[in-house]
């Protein structure tokens, strides 16, 4: 059984979106911060950081050795290089050692250290952080910093509608997950990259796994 542990409208949006894709079976478990789930210590024995998203796979039908695994980059690593091969609607995986290969790292290494990373700023000096702690200046420095990545962004963006051709990657759910972020934060994309997500976040699986998330949100409320 897969299980991830997660919250809408947080990063583990992006491994649900994945499980969608892959056609795998797998269960959802709401953790609620308002109510102090992510400092319960039965997810904390779980995992320490308290953080979402996080997986368990014990397909114990696939004879796999178990795993517990967060950081939704890796997880979304994990489940493509486990069960890629006997999905039926496989992503994109470069051949290693390729210029592709290069690209594809080149662009998960972006979107989470340049492109990511303003915004988790600005949402940090916005209500994460301590109000102590908050500088409302730093939410005009995150949304420079965050048009400088996705000006970079933009003029990598290839002439098609995936990053790699006619077939959806990892690089496309963490570009598409961090766009979407932007947009909510009140961020106006690019035209290109505004049509890049226009594109992409109409897949049918996001919109199967957010349901499943907000459903789960609405059920524990």
């Amino acid at each position: 059984m897969l299980t991830l542990y997660g919250a809408p409208r947080t990063r583990s949006a992006r491994v649900s979106w994945l499980l969608e894709e892959l056609g795998l079976t797998w269960q959802y478990h709401y953790i609620n911060f308002a109510k102090g789930d992510s400092q319960h210590p039965d997810f904390l024995t779980l995992n320490p950081y308290g953080k979402i998203p996080l997986l368990i796979d014990e397909n114990k039908a696939a004879q796999h050795s178990p795993v517990t695994l967060s950081e939704s980059t890796a997880i979304c690593s994990f489940l493509v290089e486990r069960y890629n091969d006997t999905s039926s609607t496989p992503l994109y995986q470069p051949t290693n050692g390729t210029p592709d290969s290069a690209r594809y790292h080149q662009w998960i290494s972006f979107i989470t250290c340049e492109l990511e990373q303003p915004l988790w700023t600005f949402a940090k000096h916005k209500f994460a952080l301590p109000k102590t702690l908050r500088q409302e200046s730093m939410q005009a420095v995150a949304i420079w910093e965050f048009d400088k990545a996705a000006s970079i962004a933009e003029s990598w963006l290839p002439n098609s509608d995936y990053l790699f051709g006619e077939t959806l990657s990892i690089a496309d759910i963490l570009l598409t997950h961090t766009l979407q972020w932007a947009t909510k934060s009140g961020i106006t994309l690019t035209p290109k990259l505004a049509q890049y997500l226009k594109n992409v976040a109409c897949r049918p699986a996001l919109s199967r796994a957010s349901a499943i998330e907000e459903a789960a949100a609405v059920r524990a409320a």
